[in-house]
């Protein structure tokens, strides 16, 4: 074993070697982690992983030894280290398969998607269309991991280390490609800094957002929609409508209706672009009718003229419709927040009108399915399936 230099001790974020001297002295005294902390005036925290992480194992044996946890430290402090998705090739699988894994329909059928452009290094191509992919975020695969591989500890990794994964030339094991799994899709990551920066006739009384039921507000009660538009090139558009607990998501196919020429219909003429107001509510009330009854409470949506005919659509559906304040997107935070996971797949510049309703429900899937944080890392479907479980477990009961 080489030499200890006590000359150059590390500063005080790292135990020094006397500092290991004195936990081995009391150790051996049979001293418990709090009082050893308290003698050598640290952390209780850091004296447990410093006797779990550098004890002496070999021969069976697991006590500890000051210059055996030296050696330990010193070895596991030298840099740079391999990367863990270099040395665990299971690992780099799963984390590959949930960033660039292709997306399918429900039944399993693999849906391509778009063309994507030559990767050139740089950040996602403007105004074109980027690779349909799972495209879980880091943090997401990182805590699902513990949730799919709950006994197996060598599965897991940070979400940290998957961006410098992707961003940091020479870590290997990811291809730089990969970037435009993410969702912004950026060749670089942004400086933490920049990230901080910071009288319509059919909107009538009873419809104002401060006339919703109080219920909406704490997202206990599943039932509660937000709903908009994802407008994209020559006046295409899909429906998005995202339910407030579950975050489960459903999209509106708005195909143009026959006769429509770009820049060539009347001024004045029929809305035939496929989201006018009557076409918008007939699409929109048959894709919600699809939903049990318990989950058809409310829906709120922004102010554009595409919902004019709220009127026709609660008679349809049975579904009241409220508008948001002007200028206020945060009232509809959840539906702005899936809009942009959309644009991954529907960016803005494009002809939306090229993908079938086969294909929303595809991308729809793909949405419904990915573990998200505020579910405490369950999929929407899991939680609008166990929701309608504990309905009919309930109902069950009453009338027994």
């Amino acid at each position: 074993m080489a030499p200890f230099d006590l000359k150059h001790q590390p500063t005080g974020r790292y135990l020094s070697f006397v500092e290991r001297e004195e936990i081995a002295v009391l150790k051996a005294q049979a001293k418990g982690v709090r009082e050893i902390a308290r003698q050598i005036g640290r952390d209780p925290g850091t004296v447990s992983r410093e006797l779990r992480r550098n004890a002496a194992t070999r021969a069976g044996s697991t006590g500890y030894r000051a210059s055996v946890a030296q050696w330990k430290a010193d070895m596991a402090a030298k840099r740079p280290k391999p990367a863990k998705l270099v040395t665990n090739p299971r690992l780099r699988v799963y984390v590959q398969e949930r960033l660039a894994g292709r997306i399918s329909r429900p039944d399993g059928t693999p849906v391509p998607g778009p063309q994507a452009p030559k990767f050139t290094g740089l950040n996602k191509p403007h105004r074109k269309h980027r690779p349909w992919a799972l495209a879980w975020s880091p943090e997401q695969i990182s805590h699902r991991l513990k949730i799919d591989f709950p006994d197996d500890e060598a599965m897991r990794i940070s979400h940290e280390a998957i961006y410098q994964a992707l961003y940091i030339q020479g870590r290997g094991a990811l291809k730089r490609e990969l970037v435009w799994c993410l969702r912004t899709g950026r060749a670089l990551r942004a400086p933490r800094e920049r990230s901080r920066r910071k009288t319509w006739a059919h909107v009538t009384p009873e419809t104002l957002i401060s006339e919703r039921p109080a219920e909406v507000a704490d997202r206990a009660v599943p039932g509660h929609w937000e709903g908009d538009l994802l407008i994209g090139l020559e006046r295409s558009a899909i429906g998005t409508v995202v339910e407030r607990t579950t975050r489960f998501t459903m999209l509106v196919h708005l195909p143009r209706e026959e006769g429509y020429r770009h820049k060539e219909t009347p001024k004045n003429g029929p809305a035939l672009a496929g989201y006018g107001a009557i076409t918008m509510s007939r699409a929109l009330a048959a894709t919600m009718t699809t939903l049990p009854t318990q989950l058809t409470r409310s829906l709120t949506w922004d102010r554009g003229k595409e919902m004019s005919a709220h009127a026709q659509f609660k008679v349809a559906t049975g579904i009241p419709v409220f508008f948001a304040d002007p200028q206020s997107p945060w009232q509809r935070g959840t539906n702005e927040n899936t809009n942009g996971l959309l644009r991954q797949y529907f960016p803005k510049g494009t002809d939306l009108s090229r993908w079938s309703a086969e294909d929303l429900e595809a991308v729809a899937h793909a949405l419904n399915t990915r573990p998200r944080k505020t579910l405490g890392w369950r999929t929407p479907a899991e939680a609008l399936d166990e929701h309608l479980r504990s309905v009919q477990q309930a109902g069950v009961a009453s009338t027994s």
